[in-house]
């Protein structure tokens, strides 16, 4: 209860501290441009004076935030990455050179590369066919929500959940995991599933392809509500049956949202952490990039050196990503 409070708190702070904070920048941009004065010219330069920098007032907590908590740390690692590991003494590329010939590195790129080809694709597959099928039921909204519910999850969270999924017990002992459960009424024998090695990998995923695919459906289904009716009805006088609609003219109309879509979980992929640290901690051959920067950022002793360096493979991977995704956003919002 101590906690609930206490969070409340935070919240009523930081509500009211903005309110009063946007109320009281207008408040000193009034009386420094007043408009409210006898010259009239005098009182319109006052105007877009003051319209020239509330724009600035209302982002520059944002702008601030993220140069503190966002560019600071980026350039800092940057910085870290050629150090050695207690930042103190110039090591140059050693920390790259290190990465090269590390062998849970080598392990690590290739769990994320087994990460962004199965992911990301069966997120977006799951996520357009079910938003496909619910435009065209009744309870298509509850069905929706439901599938979205796991959004509303912390990936710990969903971690927890999928534990009681895979969880073994001696083979002598009543299996309470769902998916050993299911394998014994089958004839099977159980298995410790996530430290099968290979398999596991796609034990983990399967919880962020469960996670993101409510997010896939939400953004695929608005975009298939967009799509003009005349082509659909077009197609259908001229023969088409359901597959070829949906293949041949909803599709490549909506191509663009699937594109922002698979980046925008391509991105989450490349940061993945949560998951693997609470369902394995890289134990097993699951060992990603995220989590390798933890470990030698924050155990062994600390290397912030060998830490920063693959945080900085990290951003190189996602940096580009991230601006493709942004160009093609763009692109969709202009209708290009």
């Amino acid at each position: 209860m101590e906690q609930i409070l206490y969070a409340l708190l935070t919240i009523v702070i930081g509500v009211v501290g903005a309110i009063g904070f946007f109320w009281g920048a207008n408040v000193i941009l009034d009386l420094i441009f007043p408009s409210r004065i006898p010259d009239p010219i005098k009182a319109s330069q006052n105007l877009r004076r003051a319209s020239l920098v509330r724009p600035w007032i209302f982002l520059g907590p944002a702008l601030l935030s993220l140069t503190v908590y966002l560019v600071y740390p980026l350039i800092s690692s940057i910085g870290y990455s050629f150090y050695d590991r207690g930042g103190e003494n110039f090591v140059g590329l050693a920390n790259y050179r290190w990465m090269l010939q590390d062998a849970a590195f080598r392990e690590s790129i290739f769990n994320n590369i087994l990460w962004l080809i199965v992911v990301p694709a069966a997120a977006t597959f799951f996520g357009l066919i079910i938003a496909a099928l619910t435009d065209r039921i009744w309870w298509g909204n509850i069905a929706k929500s439901l599938i979205f519910m796991p959004m509303a999850i912390s990936f710990v969270g969903a971690s927890v959940i999928w534990k009681f999924v895979y969880d073994y017990r001696d083979a002598n002992a009543e299996q309470i995991g769902i998916l050993n459960a299911i394998v014994i009424f089958l004839g099977g024998d159980p298995q410790i599933w996530i430290t099968i090695p290979f398999w596991n990998n796609f034990f983990l995923m399967v919880i962020l392809i469960w996670i993101q695919t409510g997010f896939a459906m939400v953004l695929l289904s608005a975009a298939l509500r967009g799509i003009p009716e005349e082509t659909v009805e077009a197609a259908v006088i001229d023969g088409a049956n359901p597959f070829q609609i949906f293949m041949k003219i909803k599709v490549p109309q909506i191509w663009g949202t699937i594109a922002v879509v698979w980046t925008t979980i391509t991105i989450l992929v490349l940061k993945v952490f949560d998951i693997v640290l609470a369902m394995t901690n890289g134990q097993w051959n699951t060992q990603v990039l995220a989590n390798l920067m933890f470990d030698w950022m924050f155990r062994g002793g600390g290397d912030f050196g060998k830490g920063a360096a693959i945080a900085v493979v990290i951003m190189i991977m996602v940096v580009p990503i991230m601006i493709w995704n942004i160009r093609n956003a763009r692109r969709e919002m202009e209708g290009r």
